[in-house]
């Protein structure tokens, strides 16, 4: 584990035993499999500022916020932030605020102390460590469907273990028309469908609904692998080329429509996710959990 990791860790173990005075800053070094020393000598390095004088900082900010938005007593803010006296709490937040507890609950400013670390505290009980990546708003769009590309073969591999009768039984609350005929074969269908529609949308090509008509898991399986990666490959075109507000024709229908790439993508991750809800609900009925909720929000944490 780089020092960055280190770190960043040492960051989440912070937030999650902020209010914990009994914890020691040794037991912390103790929870990140390290000695205090190495831990202080991480945290000053990368951070520029000590872990006690950190925790300390972030119960400052912490305590600013508080202030302004309740009507805690000014010596339970200051127990709150570690001060066993209003007088030694007034002293600590006018050298960083530059006024008293009561003039910044009537005169607020930026409950943010400066920091080059640019670690502080996140209403209205977290940290927030700045990401290293710079990551674009385009970079997580794409990030996005690659997860849904990737959870669709992931629901379709633990697809492979169900029976027919319980790839087919009905499942309430659909996206079709008909709910009676909403199964879980059915919506893992119109998720690898989906792209393949806008895929052949895009080359003014008809798609086959047909297929979509109690498919096999093979099937699933076998379109995936050719749809997942075009229509991954189309996104990532209309992004490079600067085209997502760029409009097309959907002539596939019985009167022609236009939308633009950005909508697409918007109707794509959109309704998907209801439908990998769904399925997620389902495999869970049948004990398959292993997925979870296909949250992607670890997936996009993770570096390119």
């Amino acid at each position: 584990m780089s020092n960055a990791d280190t770190f960043a860790r040492y960051v989440e173990v912070l937030a999650e035993s902020l209010d914990d005075e009994s914890t020691s800053p040794t037991q912390l070094a103790q929870r990140l499999y390290t000695s205090r020393f190495h831990l202080d000598r991480i945290v000053s390095s990368v951070g520029g500022e000590p872990p006690v004088a950190l925790r300390r900082r972030l119960l400052l900010e912490r305590s600013a916020y508080r202030l302004i938005t309740s009507e805690r007593r000014i010596i339970e803010v200051g127990v709150e932030a570690g001060y066993a006296s209003h007088e030694a709490f007034t002293r600590a937040f006018a050298r960083h605020f530059g006024m008293a507890p009561r003039e910044f609950r009537w005169h607020p400013v930026d409950f943010k102390i400066p920091s080059n670390n640019g670690v502080h505290f996140q209403p209205p009980g977290g940290i927030r460590l700045p990401g290293a990546g710079g990551l674009t708003a385009m970079e997580l769009l794409t990030k996005m469907i690659d997860h849904h590309i990737w959870l669709t073969g992931e629901f379709i591999d633990r697809a492979t273990r169900l029976t027919d009768e319980q790839l087919d039984e009905r499942i309430e609350y659909g996206l079709d028309d008909d709910p009676d005929v909403m199964t879980l074969r059915r919506l893992l269908s119109r998720l690898v469908g989906q792209m393949g529609m806008w895929n052949a949308v895009l080359v003014n090509r008809e798609y086959d609904w047909g297929i979509e008509e109690h498919e096999s898991v093979s099937s699933l399986r076998s379109r995936l692998t050719v749809e997942g990666p075009r229509f991954a490959e189309n996104v990532r075109a209309a992004i490079q080329h600067g085209e997502l507000d760029d409009t097309f024709v959907d002539a596939s229908g019985e009167q022609a429509e236009v939308f633009t790439y950005g909508g697409m993508l918007a109707h794509v991750l959109t309704f998907a996710a209801h439908r990998r809800t769904l399925v997620s609900l389902a495999l869970d009925k049948h004990g398959i959990t292993d997925l979870g909720w296909g949250d992607p929000m670890k997936w996009v944490a993770e570096p390119a």
